[in-house]
């Protein structure tokens, strides 16, 4: 890790159940996060910050006025844009860590994508507000034994 890096994830690594070796394997993890509204971009903030290395966000709504509210992640500036959420949101979290990998992804989560979306992922955060995802994300993780 570089002076910077060890720097910045200090007073997580001090933490004696992570240590430098599990901020390490964060440094090396890969996450999907399916939605990026109200829970899904706070996720997203949160993994980011914490140096998971490579986040995916998939998302295929645009930003409104009245996401604002409860999508801490986003502001007007987006939504004059005309912004999908996954790209707001990445614009977004590359400001916050520019270290790790973003991937945006505008897209519905399917089960035509799904195993390209999570393929290749160590964690599946489900920030979906649809139970169809919800339970495709699901019986995915479940059947490939992704958490």
């Amino acid at each position: 890790m570089s002076k910077q890096t060890t720097n910045r994830y200090d007073r997580q690594a001090r933490f004696a159940p992570l240590g430098e070796e599990g901020q390490q394997r964060l440094g090396a993890a890969r996450a999907l996060v399916c939605g990026c509204g109200a829970l899904g971009s706070v996720v997203a903030e949160t993994l980011v910050r914490a140096g998971v290395g490579m986040v995916r966000i998939v998302d295929r709504d645009f930003l409104e006025l009245n996401n604002l509210q409860r999508q801490v992640l986003y502001d007007e500036d987006d939504v004059a844009q005309g912004l999908p959420k996954a790209i707001a949101a990445a614009n977004k979290l590359r400001r916050i860590n520019s270290e790790i990998e973003i991937e945006p992804v505008v897209a519905d989560v399917s089960h035509r994508n799904i195993t390209e979306l999570a393929g290749d992922v160590d964690v599946i955060v489900d920030g979906s507000d649809n139970f169809a995802v919800r339970f495709l994300v699901n019986d995915f993780a479940v059947k490939h034994n992704k958490p």
